[in-house]
């Protein structure tokens, strides 16, 4: 007996599929269970078009994880059990199965068919579903967000066929020397997407693919020109084809692309923002600033300025992205104004910052690309003496820490004391030399890394152009100087 395949929800039409392909695999299943191990990683029990078939390949693959053989005796008393199953024919069935193979040495190719077909039913259903939705209108659903979640169940099938599993040491070992051979290659070069930064390429090695480096800190501390700068440099390094450059997606909830693109002009022109901002230029400084955007207009710098961004929705533009225009490094400005799952209503913010850093990571190995996200610290900083940022001032949620492979800080010291502006001459004068020493100077304080050290990068910071900058010798020494004065 050939049972039953069911139809599409319209029972209009049969949707595509090969039982004879699924009687032949179950089959030789039976008659060799070792060509279980080859086909284990291709078919899911959902593959199967008639449900009876997928049931006898689920019943198999449970009999075999436990040890045990799966052959028409030991399964019968499962057929026994099952009201679908004794309908077909019970134990006849099964012998049915063994007699329908034809050849056993194509069970891989069957299985792919397998797949094949019910990759393409669910295609159907899927155009069908998505075509019902959107002839269906409805003033509270966002056709975007449509839009959006066929883009998302598309990609989620495209993958369907790309699980992987254990794989042999030394297998690994062959691809682990071929990178490690390439890092001995460049050695004092970056193996990651480059920062821009002599001392934090040194400390980090570049931004290695597929890690959720969080950068965090205080606001004014200065984490979105550090983001900005590092977007940019990435960017314009592959625009000059050098090692490390890369294609960035930069998703600004915080501030517009504008203001963003401000900034960048701020510091390839050296005319402050400000100025620019208000149109207060001269003549000569505008065509400086004319100049400097013909420069970078082929920068392969994406915004993303939509506010109120969901993670799902983040994630959906950039796997777009990449398939459409290649993708290198993902930059998150600021992960506290993202939202989670909306349909989660009871969950806390607790929750869902966790749910947030974990896709953020998913996203970051999915893509094979590094996702730098920039996060809050709380008020706690401000009630320390000493206000260089812990591990522990992660805002909101410890999965932040835990998810991360390198949590950073933005620390500007200079900010805080300038703030505390004594009126004794004695103590004011004490107060100008400390801060001239002070002054551009920044911090960036590695505190976790899983590849590499911990410490602390000292850089410069010029607040007009909103531009950091490796600290040059020299300046070092003059801060030493100012202090022995």
């Amino acid at each position: 007996m050939i049972p039953s395949v069911s139809t599409n929800k319209t029972g209009m039409r049969m949707l595509p599929h090969n039982i004879e392909a699924e009687q032949s695999l179950l089959g030789a299943i039976l008659i060799s269970n070792e060509y279980y191990e080859s086909v284990c990683d291709i078919l899911l029990p959902i593959y199967f078009a008639a449900s009876v078939n997928g049931k006898v390949y689920e019943a198999i693959s449970n009999l075999i994880s436990r040890g045990l053989v799966a052959d028409p005796i030991t399964l019968r008393a499962y057929f026994e059990k099952n009201d679908e199953l004794k309908n077909i024919g019970g134990g006849a069935y099964l012998i049915q199965l063994v007699n329908s193979v034809v050849s056993t040495s194509g069970v891989e190719d069957y299985a792919r068919v397998i797949r094949d077909m019910y990759l393409r039913r669910q295609l159907m259903l899927m155009a069908d579903d998505i075509s019902h939705k959107a002839s269906t209108f409805d003033l509270d659903v966002d056709v975007l967000n449509q839009v959006e979640e066929a883009e998302a169940r598309l990609y989620e099938l495209s993958i369907a066929d790309k699980r992987t599993g254990p794989e042999l040491f030394s297998k690994s070992l062959v691809s682990t020397m071929e990178i490690l051979n390439l890092a001995y290659k460049n050695k004092g070069k970056i193996n990651g997407v480059t920062t821009g930064f002599i001392d934090l390429n040194d400390k980090l090695g570049g931004l290695s693919r597929s890690d959720l480096i969080i950068l965090a800190g205080r606001p004014s501390m200065g984490k979105t020109a550090l983001a900005t700068n590092i977007a940019f440099n990435a960017a314009m390094a592959h625009c000059n084809k050098v090692d490390g450059g890369g294609i960035a997606l930069f998703f600004s909830l915080e501030m517009s692309k504008e203001q963003l693109v401000t900034r960048i002009l701020s510091q390839q022109s050296a005319l402050p923002s400000e100025k620019i901002r208000l149109g207060d230029l001269r003549e000569d400084e505008f065509v400086k600033l004319l100049e400097s955007s013909q420069k970078i207009t082929d920068l392969p710098l994406y915004i993303d300025d939509t506010p109120a961004l969901s993670i799902s929705t983040l994630r959906s533009r950039a796997r777009k992205l990449q398939r459409q225009c290649g993708l290198d490094i993902i930059i998150v400005d600021y992960l506290q104004l993202l939202h989670g799952n909306l349909d989660k209503k009871n969950e806390n913010r607790v929750q869902e910052i966790s749910e947030i850093t974990r896709t953020l990571k998913t996203i970051a190995k999915e893509l094979n690309v590094p996702v730098l996200a920039l996060s809050q610290l709380s008020r706690a900083v401000e009630s320390r003496e000493d206000k260089r940022p812990q591990l522990s001032d992660l805002r909101e949620s410890g999965s932040i820490e835990q998810d991360a492979d390198i949590v950073a800080f933005v620390y500007r010291e200079e900010y805080y004391e300038s703030r505390r502006e004594p009126s004794d001459p004695e103590e004011h004068r004490k107060w100008r030399i400390k801060m001239a020493t002070l002054t551009g100077l920044a911090e960036v304080i590695v505190a976790k890394q899983r590849h590499g050290s911990i410490g602390t990068i000292k850089m410069f910071f010029d607040g007009r152009y909103t531009k950091f900058d490796d600290l040059a010798e020299s300046r070092e020494q003059n801060f030493e100087k100012k202090v022995t004065e």
